[in-house]
């Protein structure tokens, strides 16, 4: 009987949690298929309106919104490749390779991980300037090509992976750049795929970078090119809640498609003995 309550007690804490997690999203969803939904004066006046698609075809027909997710998806894979690439590398030769002054470099990484990124604005900002990469597409790429967490990420994951493969390989005659791509790194799946994942959603869904370096309506992204649906006077809730909602779509699929390669890359380190 005990056990009986405590589990209708956990699922009853766990149903409501996963209704406050969902909530927001059919919020938002409610708001994109009601026309001029700031006109009704109650909740229940908003859910039994009529349902139109008009704002979400009014996005799609939009030449910029279309630019905007463009922008985004070109930054977004760009980014994540990179971050892929570059932080297994670094990853790798911090994990297995010993080289003058790595305890400090790999301290100096560590350290850059509690920097919040509001500090490096304002530098970031001038040298975009000198580089003469405003409004164009290396200031949204190459600042954010690799990460301190990804480079820790994949260090750690590495050192938990077992030598003997590569000792055979190298025994064999085989170079670095052989064990690298073909032995490390289809062991490093699981991880590089959460780490594909974290990098990409953090580039969808940045705003204050794009922002502070785009000034120009061809180069917008997504969150960037959305807040300008929030006027002086009033907020477009229609169009910026069907902008929303179609810009969540590429998240919801990349979940649905990985996620049994998120929960394997997450518990990866709880399962090793």
């Amino acid at each position: 009987m005990k056990q009986t309550i405590q589990s209708v007690l956990l699922h009853g804490i766990l149903l409501l949690i996963a209704a406050g997690m969902i909530f927001p999203m059919f919020w938002m969803i409610l708001l994109s298929l009601r026309e001029h939904p700031e006109s009704y004066e109650t909740f229940f006046s908003l859910l039994s309106a009529p349902t139109v698609l008009k704002n979400y075809a009014d996005a799609l027909g939009s030449d910029t919104f279309g630019m905007y997710f463009l922008n985004s998806v070109i930054v977004g894979l760009v980014v994540t490749v990179g971050n892929m690439l570059f932080c297994l590398m670094c990853g790798y030769a911090f994990a297995r390779r010993d080289f003058i002054g790595k305890p400090l470099l790999f301290m100096t990484i560590l350290g850059v991980l509690i920097i919040p990124p509001q500090v490096i604005m304002i530098p970031l900002y001038r040298l975009m300037v000198q580089f003469g990469w405003i409004n164009t597409y290396w200031a949204l790429i190459v600042p954010w090509m690799v990460t301190p967490f990804g480079i820790f990420l994949l260090r750690q994951y590495i050192q938990g992976l077992p030598t003997d493969i590569e000792d055979a390989a190298r025994i064999d005659g085989a170079g670095e750049w052989y064990i690298l791509f073909r032995i490390v790194m289809p062991l490093c799946k699981p991880v590089l795929t959460v780490l594909g994942i974290y990098i990409f959603l953090g580039n969808w869904n940045s705003f204050l970078f794009p922002f502070l370096f785009t000034n120009e309506e061809s180069m917008r992204t997504l969150p960037v090119g959305l807040a300008f649906y929030i006027g002086k006077q009033s907020i477009d809730w229609g169009h910026l809640m069907a902008g929303a909602g179609i810009s969540a779509i590429p998240v919801l699929v990349l979940f649905i498609v990985f996620h049994k390669q998120i929960i394997q890359g997450l518990t990866a380190g709880a399962l090793k003995e």
